[in-house]
């Protein structure tokens, strides 16, 4: 297959575009590269890349291909609150007018890369795919926005199917430190304490970063019949943790780690479970790999291999809000969050 990847310089495009070569497709990555530099080890190259803006897309950049899988966006509730009328600009028009042109050009799948922050605030209860959706913040609106638009789009030649994604976690090219696990085990090796923000009730589905991948790779490969218009919740329904729990598992991993709660913290709002009874039912082919505990292993380890790590969790290296707070003082990035002489396409390979 022919397959065009957005976002394949993030967090889960640089796993997934390398995985998608090895596998025998033709890749072409198209990304604006806001977190250029914020490296974690290197970038996978050897397919055609596209360094431009989701909002720039044109014609040409979804012709000769096969599937989509739509991963670019802001990318967490804290960068999306940054501009509320950007983050909807970004993850709900500029998906839809990307979606539209792929329908145009004759693309006949569309992965569309969710979350189930969609879900908002739940009981106990395990939430399945048709589960109401209260999105908390403007980062779960867009994202619940362009769900409804993108059914909108299917016809008998375009499937949309949307992955929605449990928290992500694990070892990435293009690492996250915003994320709940990954932040906890950065911390037990720097500073062998585990601070939780809230007092750890909240509910969170969790997911590995390759786990992911393989499920883009999964719906993108799977019969047309099984996930056109489709809507899956992305993870296993025994990976489901209360936020304390967790902290609790990454102090335990790291000899001498002690786990803190922030002072006045209360409860997080953002409370669901979710069920991945559908996925692993209608599409057999996405297999999880990692449970929490090995990721968990994995990321201690690979924090313990960095001698800097404490420094570089002070930088804005891995903390997106972070850089691009940084890169909006430092004007190289405008109000709109394009890079400083961006507009200018640029093609690597």
């Amino acid at each position: 297959m022919r397959v065009l990847v957005t976002g394949h310089r993030g967090y889960i495009g640089s796993v997934l575009a390398p995985m998608l070569v090895e596998l025998g497709h033709v890749v072409r990555g198209l990304d604006s590269d806001l977190y250029h530099g914020c490296d974690f080890s290197a970038l996978s190259t050897g397919f055609e890349e596209r360094v431009k803006d989701l909002r720039d897309v044109s014609l040409a950049d979804v012709k000769d291909i096969d599937v989509v899988i739509h991963l670019a966006a802001l990318s967490n509730d804290p960068v999306c609150e940054i501009d509320s009328a950007l983050t909807m600009d970004i993850n709900h028009q500029a998906t839809i007018s990307l979606a539209s042109l792929a329908r145009q050009a004759g693309v006949s799948r569309f992965i569309f890369a969710s979350s189930c922050t969609n879900y908002g605030v739940a009981g106990d209860d395990a939430l399945t795919e048709d589960a109401p959706l209260r999105p908390l913040t403007v980062y779960g609106e867009s994202k619940v926005m362009a769900e409804r638009d993108l059914a909108k789009l299917a016809s008998d030649t375009f499937s949309p199917v949307i992955l929605r994604n449990a928290t992500a976690y694990g070892v990435s090219p293009r690492l996250r430190l915003d994320l709940v696990v990954n932040d906890f085990c950065a911390s037990a090796v720097a500073h062998r304490q585990v601070v939780m923000q809230s007092d750890g009730s909240a509910w969170r589905p969790l997911i590995h970063v390759s786990d992911i991948a393989r499920a883009c790779i999964a719906a993108a490969e799977s019969p047309r019949a099984t996930v056109h218009n489709a809507i899956f919740n992305i993870g296993k329904t025994a990976e489901n943790f209360h936020v304390r729990d967790l902290a609790a598992m990454v102090a335990e991993s790291v000899p001498g780690c002690t786990v803190l709660q922030r002072p006045g913290a209360g409860a997080d709002k953002r409370s669901y479970r979710v069920d991945c009874t559908k996925v692993a039912a209608e599409m057999p082919a996405f297999k999880p790999r990692f449970t929490v505990g090995q990721g968990i292993e994995e990321l201690v380890r690979a924090f313990g291999a960095q001698p800097n790590l404490a420094a570089e969790m002070e930088s804005d290296r891995y903390r997106r809000i972070a850089r691009l707070r940084n890169g909006l003082v430092k004007k190289s990035l405008d109000a709109d969050l394009r890079a400083a002489g961006s507009g200018v396409e640029v093609l690597k390979k």
